[in-house]
């Protein structure tokens, strides 16, 4: 399946921290940012993170989720959440089978060796659960601002 602007999203159900199954389709009638991060407690995945957890208010005000997905494990999670006082939904990919689906699992050179890895990827789900913004290898600074624009042109 092709992963671009118009088409419905492809659903899924992945773990939140507490083990609990949440699929795609439990946020229909909302407007959902769906984003892909490398990994819990770096740097770039923190300051993202944190980025989503303050501008919270705005995007709940407007009646978006917003699901972080990794293909770390439900205590990586949980602890990355607990420190962080994150606001919304993390989801454990273990397998990289969701990340396929969204084509954000891509070869990496980490240390001159290749490795499988998540590329920062953003995408903004309709209510009806069509995918109408793409951003691909996301920057984070500046990308909540990039996010909030999209948001102020379309509701």
């Amino acid at each position: 399946m092709d992963i671009t602007e118009g088409v419905l999203a492809p659903d899924f159900c992945l773990p939140n921290f507490e083990g609990k199954k949440v699929c795609l389709q439990d946020f229909k009638g909302s407007w959902v940012v769906l984003y892909f991060y490398p990994k819990d407690m770096t740097p770039g995945c923190t300051k993202e993170a944190c980025d989503f957890r303050d501008n919270y208010s705005f995007l709940k005000k407007k009646r978006i989720e917003v699901i972080g997905v990794s293909r770390d494990d439900e205590r990586s999670h949980k602890k990355f959440s607990e420190k962080y006082n994150l606001n919304f939904t993390l989801l454990s990919d273990r397998d990289g089978e969701v990340s396929k689906k969204y084509k954000v699992l891509v070869e990496k050179n980490m240390y001159g060796k290749k490795v499988l890895g998540i590329e920062r990827s953003t995408f903004i789900i309709d209510p009806e659960g069509k995918i109408e913004k793409i951003f691909r290898k996301v920057k984070v600074e500046n990308h909540l601002q990039e996010i909030k624009d999209f948001f102020v042109k379309v509701l």
